[in-house]
């Protein structure tokens, strides 16, 4: 077994926390969070936008907790760091990681710079540590399944691809501090980022990208609607979403694929099922949890440290250019 602290406690460090006790290769070793108070507080509270199961204190019973990061990394002979705080706070928590030879898994986006980020990428090669970022979406079942129908043929080529997803303003935990609002790169960077990176992986990369965005509370970027297009092929993609509704507004995701055979549609607002039209009827099929999405990418994290393997399925540099293709929205 491989010992874990996850860094940084909200609705991501308990999401991980609950895959970590899961998985037979990992054990949860360390929790560092400022206020540790928090830790406990947050374990009763309903924050962030799709539940993943409960997690009580017992669980957390064998992990040591620790409001400073030095004190952990003293007192903890821990080999993955799990980084669950905002943006702002990656470049730094993750330089320190590889630099103190932690394998890192971290929480997308990568870095808000991309020269910052191809550093971390190049730093973690030298270190020969394993650097993954949580695009969680690529191991979500619904997702998956049109990956493979795409990659098949199933229903003939791809023609046109319509990605959304929207939420409330998140107002939980440290999204209510300044410097976590200005510095979080808004909509695009922590909600958007989501399906232009699942786009580009299945895909490929646009020729040309026409985007429209509003500001919001939180960027210049917290509304977003594109287009990509992909220069001889016929096939077009629409991205659109954002920080749009007020904070209590349920959080809606999902996606509508036309190709030459069938139309394809998702929805987490009816989410067990993804619907398959022709001409002629309507089928369901199973879509999976896509909750599950979260312990998937941290068991295949997992299982490439086993196997001393490079996280093909979703490479750091995979994620450096959906930092990339974000800016070429603006």
């Amino acid at each position: 077994m491989k010992k874990a602290a996850i860094i940084g406690f909200g609705y991501m460090g308990m999401t991980h926390a609950l895959s970590i006790l899961k998985i037979k290769e990992l054990k949860l070793s360390a929790i560092v969070e400022r206020d540790l108070s928090v830790i406990d507080k947050n374990l009763h509270s309903a924050i962030g936008n799709i539940s993943v199961g409960n997690l009580n204190a017992d669980e957390l019973s064998e992990a040591s907790r620790y409001a400073d990061l030095d004190e952990c990394l003293r007192k903890e002979d821990f080999e993955i760091a799990v980084i669950c705080t905002h943006v702002n706070t990656h470049y730094d928590l993750t330089k320190k990681m590889l630099q103190n030879n932690k394998h890192v898994f971290l929480e997308k986006p990568l870095c808000i710079d991309p020269v910052k980020a191809k550093e971390l990428i190049d730093l973690a090669e030298s270190k020969k540590k394993l650097l993954m970022i949580g695009h969680v979406v690529r191991f979500m079942s619904p997702y998956q399944k049109l990956k493979q129908w795409i990659d098949s043929g199933e229903f003939g080529d791809l023609n046109f691809l319509s990605l959304t997803r929207f939420c409330g303003l998140p107002g939980w935990g440290q999204w209510k501090e300044k410097d976590v609002k200005d510095l979080s790169g808004g909509a695009l960077f922590d909600l958007v980022i989501h399906d232009i990176d699942f786009a580009a992986s299945v895909v490929g990369l646009p020729a040309k990208i026409d985007s429209f965005y509003l500001p919001g509370e939180y960027s210049k970027q917290d509304f977003i609607s594109a287009l990509w297009s992909f220069g001889d092929k016929k096939l077009h993609v629409k991205i659109e979403g954002g920080f749009t509704f007020h904070k209590s507004f349920p959080f809606q995701a999902g996606y509508m694929a036309q190709f030459e055979k069938a139309s394809i549609v998702f929805s987490t607002i009816n989410g067990d099922v993804i619907k398959i039209a022709d001409d002629t009827s309507v089928r369901e099929v199973p879509a999976g949890d896509a909750g599950a999405g979260y312990f998937n990418e941290m068991k295949y994290f997992a299982e490439c440290l086993t196997h001393g393997t490079n996280p093909e399925l979703c490479s750091p540099v995979s994620s450096l250019q959906a930092i990339e293709l974000c800016y070429k929205h603006l």
